[in-house]
């Protein structure tokens, strides 16, 4: 194979490919033997059927096979013995082929730029720790016990009030006819959430234990027999119980009860449990920092065909008007957003970052965790659609990546306040609020199939810190 490269305009080339017809014809015997034995024709013993049979009958679509086979082979060793990754699909335009006949062919590639990672090395950021102070480790469990009541039951005499819990029986009818799903045993409701029909709790309120009560309500839009939505029913109610709740007591019984060895062992959990919430925002504000100073390495040229590519996402839903009027900020976005994704693939190919499929896994069941009653569907929507899984493991991809340039750059350790950690993650929203307004027309982001993308890994697409952390009401307290 001889290869010549001809440097076409910035980083497009042309490798002119060409093969002697020798080296062709053993491919085409090569075939041929592998054939032979396979083929049944009358008069020939299997295995010992002429080549020159074989190509009278044959030739045509072995050549095609052959040919095939070739393209891919040469094309592929003829980018790698030049260094050359393409930035695309390259394009192929065959100039001379046929049976008994030398093959030349042109590829036309668009070659990623050679990329500087040696200063990530270097890279500054900021890296926080949160001091959470005891009066906030006690306000976190005073609000889980809150959430925690222990109800015990009153009296025969006393009165369901707001806040109570009511165990009852119900049998209802519409228009003195009974329904499907008419009737409830050991029903429990907390009266004043209003979690059952609208207006039923307050109805409630002031009955005692063993009383009889009818309760009228609205059958909902979602109620199953959609005859009856939107029908007033009547509820005879039998009341089984009034439960009163009491205030939990904070102590090493309730710590144990949420999973803790004592009250001591729960503080500590619950503080490292504050500190973990605003670390993944800070985390992010960090990966934030690097992916700017990213931004400041420069590379020549970026490849228009990806430039097109991220436009074309960018622009998604918008009408032709509109991506007129946005092309130039959208191009600007998009030279960016494919630079660094470029300068961070290049670093993890360089530190050989590789991302396993018990890793992408995992990154699902994280999803599926942000989702909960909708887990089914988060799982249907990944095994129907590669191209959302294959982002999935660029999301990956990104963080191993980033998690390294940390390792190996300058961290600017600050230990704050939680009110310090709040009013940093306030001007980070506040900033990146401001950053899409001027650039107002750009859409939610969201994961697509990246236009660098390497032949082992999807390219990192960058991401913005969450202004604040979650609230966590887990009833046990992990211990991670």
């Amino acid at each position: 194979m001889k290869v010549t490269v001809e440097n076409k305009k910035g980083l497009n080339k042309d490798l002119k490919v060409f093969i002697d017809k020798e080296t062709m014809n053993s491919y085409m015997d090569e075939k041929y033997e592998e054939i032979k034995g396979s083929v049944n024709l009358k008069g020939f013993r299997p295995g010992k059927v002429p080549k020159e049979i074989l190509k009278r009958q044959f030739g045509k679509a072995v050549f095609g096979e052959v040919l095939d086979k070739v393209l891919k082979e040469t094309s592929t060793k003829a980018l790698e013995e030049n260094k050359i990754k393409p930035a695309g699909q390259p394009k192929l335009d065959l100039k001379t082929y046929g049976e008994d006949k030398e093959l030349e062919y042109v590829l036309s590639v668009t070659e990623l730029p050679k990329v500087e990672i040696k200063s990530l090395e270097n890279i500054k950021f900021d890296e926080y720790t949160v001091k959470i102070d005891d009066s906030e480790t006690d306000k976190r469990i005073k609000e889980i016990a809150k959430n925690q009541p222990n109800f015990k039951e009153v009296s025969a005499d006393t009165k369901a009030k707001k806040g109570d819990l009511v165990s009852l029986d119900y049998k209802a009818t519409v228009d003195g006819k009974d329904f499907k799903g008419s009737e409830g045993k050991n029903t429990q409701l907390t009266l004043g959430k209003d979690l059952f029909l609208k207006g039923f709790d307050e109805q409630l309120i002031g009955v005692k234990k063993d009383d009889e009560k009818v309760v009228e309500a609205t059958l909902p839009e979602n109620f199953p027999e959609k005859e009856l939505v939107n029908s007033k029913a009547k509820f005879n109610c039998k009341i089984l119980s009034v439960k009163q709740s009491e205030e939990v007591k904070i102590d090493d019984d309730f710590a144990k009860n949420l999973g803790a060895k004592d009250l001591k062992d729960l503080k500590t959990l619950i503080s490292k449990q504050i500190n973990d919430e605003y670390k993944n925002s800070l985390d992010q504000l960090s990966k934030n920092q690097i992916l700017k100073e990213i931004e400041k390495i420069k590379i020549d040229e970026v490849p228009e065909n990806l430039v097109e590519e991220e436009v074309k996402v960018l622009s998604q839903g918008m009408s032709e008007e509109e991506a007129k009027k946005n092309k130039k900020d959208f191009e600007e976005k998009a030279k960016t957003r494919i630079k660094t994704g470029l300068i961070l693939n290049e670093f993890g190919e360089k530190n050989q970052i590789k991302v396993t499929e018990q890793e992408v896994q995992a990154e699902v069941q994280k999803q599926l965790r942000m989702m909960p009653g909708q887990e089914k569907m988060v799982m249907d929507f990944y095994q129907k659609n590669p191209s959302a899984l294959a982002s999935l493991r660029g999301t990956v991809y990104e963080e191993k990546i980033l998690n390294l340039i940390k390792e190996k750059g300058k961290a600017n350790k600050k230990e704050i306040s939680k009110e310090e950690a709040e009013k940093i993650l306030k001007e980070a929203h506040k900033h990146d609020h401001d950053h899409d307004h001027n650039h107002g027309e750009e859409k939610k982001e969201t994961k697509k199939k990246s236009s660098t993308t390497s032949a082992k890994e999807k390219k990192p697409a960058t991401k913005k810190a969450k202004s604040k952390p979650a609230a966590k009401k887990a009833k046990k307290v992990s211990k991670k």
